[in-house]
């Protein structure tokens, strides 16, 4: 006689691992621990908390063209086996999917900003071995444009009572946003912002040009902007980073409106390399502007930074040294641009490089005394400051570039560091310093 087998009961550990597991597909655990929640239960609507973080947005070129010669079962095959993909990758990397966005991706890395540029690189060859699968059915190649960007972000629980979630909210965000858009229109896969550039422990690590300078919808300052192109084919790669100079120097001039110039270097840049897509674009950008003059500049160039109450932090002494800063570096950039002789334009140099070690040792024991809780962020900037103004320093001593070329590196390495850093970083602790008085 068969006995009644009663159904084995789970233990309420299992029963809470089942559950974890499951809800962690839709909220990860990582998400939860930047939050200091250990569970999806404990998230209240309105949790918050202040992150350093890299913001990614990739997204799929065309998919709207793509998707129209798939049926509805083949366009979710297509996205799901395209995104659990670029899932592994990410999460080996460190990073957490903040969401998908129909075929798009935005992912936010916690760690150093090199996670983020390694992760972008991998996703890229990724693709191609994806593309490879893909055309031996029949199928069509597909393209992704990543942009990347770091800064301090918000992240916390938005919503309503009946239905919130996780999400990460700051300047940040918008302008990696704008730069995964802005891969159109250069033609390539990944671009970064001068605050993941300038964030990196080691530039050198990677293979990474200048390609232009925007203005976010909203702000006033222009951000650069940077091309990474480790992903490219070993020959372009090559090509690209053996034009690196003259590619650079040629869009130093059409910032500047040397056109003649400009079109020259680019000439000789395409000559030695024929599939360099962004220097094919401001080529046509030169002709443009000889044709209708409309130049997709960098207008900025033409009015000097001058100090406001825009840049002031607060505090007296940090303000008077922002201040110089400041003021010595715009006469760094007309001694330059007037010819002056070797012995001021050192004669400068030499004041800025001591005065910026004398401001961060001043600033970092001020961050200190006022227990600002990203001062180690602060003390990283700072080094790769200096890293900056070592290379500038290097580029003018060679005595090889030109004078416009000179100038517009001063520009972005010094001058824009300095006013992004205070418009950002400084005025940050500003703030915090003033909630907590």
């Amino acid at each position: 006689m068969k006995k009644n087998l009663k159904p084995v009961s789970k233990t309420n550990s299992e029963k809470n691992s089942r559950n974890s597991d499951f809800t962690d597909r839709f909220v990860p655990y990582s998400m939860l621990s930047l939050l200091d929640k250990d569970s999806i239960r404990d998230i209240q609507l309105g949790d918050q908390t202040e992150k350093e973080l890299t913001i990614l947005f990739a997204d799929i070129r065309d998919f709207t063209k793509l998707s129209e010669t798939m049926t509805p079962k083949e366009n979710f095959d297509f996205i799901n086996s395209y995104l659990s993909r670029m899932d592994a990758v990410i999460s080996s990397h460190g990073g957490i999917i903040d969401k998908f966005l129909g075929d798009g991706i935005m992912a936010v890395f916690p760690a150093c900003p090199d996670n983020a540029v390694n992760c972008s690189v991998l996703m890229l060859q990724q693709l191609d071995r994806f593309n490879e699968e893909r055309q031996l059915k029949g199928y069509p190649p597909t393209r992704i444009g990543i942009g990347l960007n770091t800064g301090l972000c918000m992240l916390g629980t938005i919503g309503g009572t009946g239905r919130m979630e996780c999400t990460v909210i700051s300047d940040a965000v918008n302008l990696a946003s704008r730069l995964e858009t802005l891969t159109k229109n250069y033609n390539v896969n990944l671009l970064i912002g001068e605050n993941t550039f300038n964030s990196l422990n080691d530039a050198k690590m990677f293979s990474i040009r200048f390609i232009d300078r925007v203005v976010v919808k909203g702000k006033t300052q222009p951000q650069s902007v940077y091309e990474v192109y480790d992903s490219d084919c070993y020959k372009l790669k090559r090509l690209k980073t053996e034009t690196k100079t003259i590619f650079e120097e040629a869009l130093a001039h059409y910032h500047y409106k040397e056109i003649d110039t400009a079109k020259i270097l680019l000439k000789k840049c395409i000559g030695i390399n024929p599939d360099d897509k962004p220097a094919q674009v401001y080529l046509d950008r030169c002709n443009q502007f000889l044709e209708k003059g409309y130049h997709e500049g960098a207008e900025e160039l033409n009015h000097q930074v001058v100090w406001s109450k825009e840049f002031e932090v607060g505090d007296p002494e940090i303000d008077r040294q922002h201040y110089n800063l400041i003021n010595n570096s715009v006469k760094l950039l007309n001694s330059i641009d007037r010819n002056a002789v070797k012995d001021d334009i050192y004669e400068l140099i030499r004041f800025i490089e001591n005065y910026t070690n004398y401001h961060f040792s001043a600033e970092e024991k001020y961050l200190a005394e006022h227990n600002y809780p990203f001062i180690e962020r602060q003390k990283r900037q700072h080094k790769n400051f200096r890293r900056s103004f070592k290379l500038l320093k290097e580029e003018i001593d060679s005595g090889s570039m030109t004078k416009i070329y000179i100038m517009f590196r001063t520009q972005i390495l010094l001058i824009d560091w300095i006013v992004n850093h205070v418009l950002k970083e400084d005025q940050h602790f500003g703030k915090f310093i003033k909630a907590k008085s």
